[in-house]
């Protein structure tokens, strides 16, 4: 069993699930007999699942949720790891599966359009016209970018709504195509910009790792930021050299891991001035 594969999966769907709180208990029952560990976020506009295990325990989880039309053939991001990611296993309740703080905005009733990765890369590829817009925070774009992408330096997906007002006005007529790591924060930050006047909005579908999956990963820089242990993955969706700041949560290289404002699990160049007694 130690040379067994551990299978990560990521996968969400904006739905109305207005039995969203009576849809808990089945989850963590079906989780803990299955012996996953990670994330499922329930609210009544969708479902947010991060989960890794055996493959037969993944296997019987998606048998699981597609007994529920409603998560029939959801997309999932799958990767794996020689060991487990995640230290325990989590089913929340709520009120997003992806924190904006604009009710008005719902993505099971209305979105932009998607771009799939290799047309993406291909327009790449022919220089088309085009801004790339990365809706991500500033650690994550820290890690790695797409080349001549337009970083908000968000510090959370919250900010957003306002750091999209300080685009030139010439942007709104722009083809634009926006990107996230899997592509749930797109699905909202889309519907944002064209409530704002973009008139030509399109989401990286599958976001960054569904490009890493079908393409080459030509014209990233760096590597991708994910929500686990591993931290970080390279275009191949190898883990990388990143770890985390046990205090802040920062993503830091071996080269900032080396530093004299570096101690291990006290503080990080980050943090150091917070933190350092």
């Amino acid at each position: 069993m130690q040379n067994e594969k551990i299978v990560n999966i990521a996968g969400y769907r904006f739905v109305n699930l207005e039995d969203r709180d009576e849809l808990r208990q089945p989850f963590r029952l079906i989780c803990d007999k299955l012996g996953l560990k990670g994330t499922i976020l329930l609210s009544k506009n969708g479902i947010n699942f991060f989960l890794a295990g055996e493959q037969k325990s993944i296997d019987s989880y998606i048998e699981f949720l597609e007994k529920d039309e409603r998560f029939i053939d959801i997309p999932l991001k799958i990767s794996y790891t020689d060991y487990q990611p995640f230290r325990r296993m989590l089913v929340r309740l709520k009120k997003e599966i992806i924190a904006l703080g604009i009710d008005e905005v719902r993505p099971a009733d209305f979105t932009a359009p998607n771009i799939k990765p290799k047309e993406f890369k291909k327009l790449l590829d022919e220089n088309e016209d085009l801004l790339i817009l990365d809706t991500r925070n500033d650690y994550e774009t820290r890690v790695g970018i797409f080349e001549n992408a337009i970083d908000l330096n968000l510090s959370t997906f919250r900010e957003f709504p306002e750091a999209i007002l300080d685009l030139p006005d010439e942007y709104k007529t722009k083809q634009i195509v926006m990107y996230c790591t899997g592509g749930i924060r797109c699905e909202k930050a889309s519907v944002v910009m064209m409530n704002a006047g973009f008139e030509n909005v399109k989401q990286l579908e599958g976001g960054i790792l569904g490009y890493f999956e079908e393409t080459d990963g030509s014209y990233w820089k760096g590597d991708c930021f994910v929500f686990d242990q591993r931290v970080a993955v390279d275009t191949n969706l190898n883990e990388t050299e990143y770890s985390m700041c046990f205090a802040c949560r920062e993503p830091l290289t071996k080269q900032e891991r080396r530093s004299e404002n570096y101690k291990l699990d006290s503080y990080c160049p980050y943090c150091v001035e917070k933190n350092k007694s």
